[in-house]
């Protein structure tokens, strides 16, 4: 397989015979060099598959047996590119709340997890603690993220998302002035025949930019619901890549996940999460829940 003008691509490779090393094998059957080879699977790109079980695998002199499959999933750009920092706002043990860049993907794809929260979060704990995500946001939007560790913790949490017991509210920055700051107003406009609402409530304009700036909360979780919602309504996202018309800027989405609070069920108690107040962007200052009745 020559690779040497392709900058995506994949390849699967399923050993007969004796038994392979996996780097070798990939060096062997795709061109690249053992260096490259190492990088890919270092960044998460490559997969070792068993019947319907797969798993990535990161190290070049792992032993890969007869009738086994490695996939290898190669982005040349994503491979290369230095994912942005995230850190941890706090270690729950049974789960951790982190802070997500803009840019930075929740979850890991076929093509690598190096560019993830996900990865992050394992590289932190030294791979002593299970990673679950409970809950996405879109690489675009920054903000808080709750991972689980372990499955007990993951159903919990699961569960508590999916019946709507956190409280999630976000921050966005609007095309257009709205009126009537302060009051709180819902778009229950339906999403692909789905069942959608979002509530929101403009903190204050900026007559200058002409823009308003708004706490968001969902009452459902659709995919890019908060964009597609303030989309239909005239309002768009500014920066957003995707929706809208005439909101496009420099900085990038101006949509951030400030605040998550929740009954703790490991706990027992309330527990509150908000975005720093030292971070230099105002779209993270703490969020004023009282503006929702």
């Amino acid at each position: 397989m020559d690779v040497s003008k392709i900058i995506k691509w994949q390849h699967r490779e399923t050993v007969t015979g004796d038994a392979v090393e996996a780097g070798a094998c990939l060096a062997a059957a795709t061109g690249l060099s053992r260096g490259r080879v190492k990088l890919a699977m270092k960044q998460g790109a490559v997969w070792l598959r068993q019947g319907k079980k797969r798993r990535r695998i990161r190290h070049a002199k792992r032993t890969v047996q007869p009738g086994q499959t490695l996939e290898i999933y190669y982005d040349e750009a994503l491979l290369t590119a230095t994912a942005p920092e995230a850190w941890c706002l706090k270690d729950g043990e049974h789960y951790s709340v982190w802070f997500k860049p803009a840019g930075l993907l929740t979850q890991g794809t076929l093509y690598g997890d190096h560019f993830s929260l996900e990865r992050k979060a394992e590289l932190h704990f030294a791979g002593v603690r299970h990673i679950h995500p409970v809950h996405r946001l879109d690489r675009e939007t920054a903000g808080l993220v709750i991972l689980a560790h372990g499955r007990k913790s993951a159903a919990a949490l699961s569960s508590l998302f999916r019946e709507g017991r956190i409280l999630k509210i976000y921050r966005a920055e609007l095309l257009g002035e709205i009126k009537d700051a302060g009051e709180s107003r819902f778009i229950d406009e339906p999403i692909e025949g789905k069942e959608a609402k979002t509530e929101f409530v403009v903190e204050g304009v900026d007559p200058d930019a002409g823009t308003s700036t708004a706490l968001v909360r969902l009452h459902t979780g659709r995919m890019h619901q908060i964009r597609r919602h303030l989309d239909m309504i005239g309002h768009p996202v500014m920066g957003d890549p995707r929706y809208g018309k005439g909101n496009k800027n420099r900085f990038g989405l101006r949509l951030a996940a400030v605040h998550l609070s929740f009954l703790c069920p490991f706990l027992q108690r309330q527990v509150a999460f908000t975005t720093e107040e030292t971070l230099p962007d105002p779209i993270f200052r703490t969020a004023n829940l009282s503006l929702f009745r």
